[in-house]
């Protein structure tokens, strides 16, 4: 395994550079995510997402509540991205991304943000909800590499995430951390607001395992690979089964999942009965259980790595 992150053969050969001008170039309609609003971002038209030319940043620092294979001993360098291609009614962080509680910021500096994250000893630089905020995210990447940033870089998306999109992003992100929220479509239209979520997601998953892998650790910390998120709803909501079904037969039995239990009502879930509750202590359990029945194993709610 090398020991430096792949962007930066692709820095030197001036491939980074070139992708940089793709990508802003698609700003102009943008198609960044599957929303594909075509809205003039680089004349200033804000998106679907919220966001205009410039990203909003609602936050950035070490973070120690990420699973335990980012966080190490020093922390997951988070920078949390304001806007949103989706329109989660539970989404727990709303007044970041709905609200958008963010200052607009230019490529020099987030590229600021970035080094700094490495200068405080942060194991990794992660990206959260940076799918309508690809390009922005690239060209401060650039400058920050020319001035010695060195991290790898975790995608933290919803998984609502374009295929051509991420295809730019090959060989630059070394840990992808999609969040499965669906297996039903029609639920994600509902509870989201985003039109062919399984189909889509599933596409994405099938392109991140292609460019990273199963997880990789050295020393206990991710350094490659696919880390899958699922958070447990009410209800049965989410389909977990399906879920967990597509992962152990289309992607790898080996990959790393966090079943995640801390769903809580907020924002507009209340307005849902069949949201406005948390899971029970047995409905995490069964999806632990189900995760387990079509053999995945890896993650931070299961007994082995």
């Amino acid at each position: 395994m090398k020991a430096y992150p792949s962007y930066l053969a692709l820095f030197r050969s001036g491939e980074i550079s070139r992708r940089v001008e793709t990508v802003t170039k698609q700003l102009e309609a943008c198609v960044l995510c599957p929303r594909a609003c075509k809205a003039n971002r680089a004349a200033g038209e804000t998106g679907e997402c919220g966001v205009g030319r410039l990203a909003l940043v609602a936050s950035s620092g070490p973070h120690f509540g990420e699973e335990s294979v980012l966080v190490g001993l020093r922390g997951s360098g988070t920078v949390f991205f304001a806007g949103c291609n989706m329109r989660c009614v539970f989404c727990q962080n709303y007044d970041i991304s709905q609200m958008r509680m963010g200052r607009e910021v230019t490529a020099a500096e987030l590229a600021d943000i970035f080094l700094d994250l490495q200068d405080r000893g942060c194991h990794n630089l992660n990206l959260v909800t940076p799918s309508h905020v690809v390009a922005q995210a690239l060209e401060a990447l650039a400058l920050a590499v020319e001035r010695g940033f060195r991290l790898p870089i975790v995608y933290n998306s919803s998984g609502y995430d374009a295929l051509a999109t991420l295809r730019l992003l090959d060989g630059i992100v070394d840990i992808y951390m999609p969040d499965v929220k669906y297996s039903d479509s029609a639920g994600a239209e509902k509870y989201s607001g985003v039109k062919n979520y399984w189909k889509i997601v599933r596409q994405a998953l099938r392109e991140m395992h292609e460019q990273v892998g199963d997880l990789q650790t050295m020393n206990g910390v991710a350094v490659r690979g696919l880390l899958v998120r699922h958070l447990v709803l009410p209800n049965r909501i989410a389909g977990t089964y399906k879920v967990m079904q597509f992962l152990a037969e289309n992607i790898s039995k080996d990959s790393y999942v966090n079943v995640m239990d801390q769903y809580r009502p907020v924002y507009r879930a209340g307005a849902y009965t069949e949201l406005s509750r948390r899971p029970t202590r047995d409905e995490w359990e069964d999806a632990v259980r189900l995760a387990r029945q079509c053999g995945i194993h890896r993650g931070d709610s299961f007994d082995s790595e």
